[in-house]
């Protein structure tokens, strides 16, 4: 895409945006379930960052990574009224869609770019916090069958054993190579940008088998989380890809 179409998207991204809210309307209201409206509406929607009554939503992490439940969460506040209360959070907290769709449906409502911006997100960030949490308890098992309860340390026992460093040090590395302040707290925001960097960072770093290894063992974890909560475990992806990126980084577009 060259500089003038870039400014064109850019801005028109807004009036896009409008426009996929205006049809999540209409088309619920027609009588379209309110899900498939949604994946539509994301499928319009153009805007990678928007400020939204005092908000800041950045929908795509690090170019790459696209936010989808947030942009849902965004998106149903303009429809509050015409969603039920329980699917809705059930999507918004746990990401458990109200009903099941194929990989080809899904894909085809969002659009093939978002779907790979999706994929990046979920094995990206999603993913990888439940490897985190993973390591994390068996940290704590160790610990426990040693005699040794308690917390201090864990953070750093954890990160150091996926990635090779505490945390503290890959967070300060984090933030140098993105130019970003060194302060003493994160934001939201910032957290996922950053955990999306340890997926690449430990991708790098890692050789394929404990790469693969790792996942699984993120997915079982991630497997037991949603299905301790009592949501069952339908999940639209395929395998992992094999390198981030496919998508545009100039906008949402598909």
């Amino acid at each position: 895409m060259d500089l003038d179409n870039q400014l064109q998207s850019c801005q028109s991204a807004p009036a896009r945006d409008t426009e996929a809210i205006r049809y999540l309307e209409q088309a619920i209201s027609a009588g379209e379930h309110w899900y498939i409206a949604l994946l539509r509406a994301m499928g319009l929607w153009a805007s990678v960052e928007e400020t939204h009554n005092g908000r800041t939503y950045r929908y795509l992490i690090a170019g790459e990574a696209f936010d989808w439940l947030l942009l849902a969460e965004r998106l149903c506040e303009t429809v509050d009224s015409l969603v039920p209360d329980g699917e809705k959070l059930a999507l918004l907290v746990y990401g458990e869609p109200p009903i099941d769709l194929t990989v080809g449906r899904f894909k085809g409502l969002i659009g093939i770019s978002k779907y790979h911006q999706y994929l990046n997100y979920f094995y990206g960030i999603t993913v990888e916090e439940a490897l985190i949490s993973a390591v994390q308890e068996e940290v704590r098992k160790e610990r426990r069958t040693s005699g040794y309860n308690t917390e201090q340390g864990i953070v750093n026992e954890v990160y150091r054993r996926i990635y090779g460093a505490t945390k503290a040090v890959l967070l300060k590395r984090f933030r140098r190579e993105k130019g970003y302040p060194q302060l003493r707290s994160i934001s939201l925001t910032e957290l996922k940008e950053f955990t999306y960097w340890l997926f690449k960072y430990r991708l790098k770093q890692g050789d394929r088998a404990r790469v693969a290894s790792d996942t699984k063992k993120a997915l079982e974890q991630l497997k037991q989380q949603w299905t301790g909560k009592g949501f069952s475990w339908r999940l639209i992806t395929v395998k992992p890809p094999s390198i981030m990126g496919e998508g545009n980084p100039s906008n949402l577009t598909s």
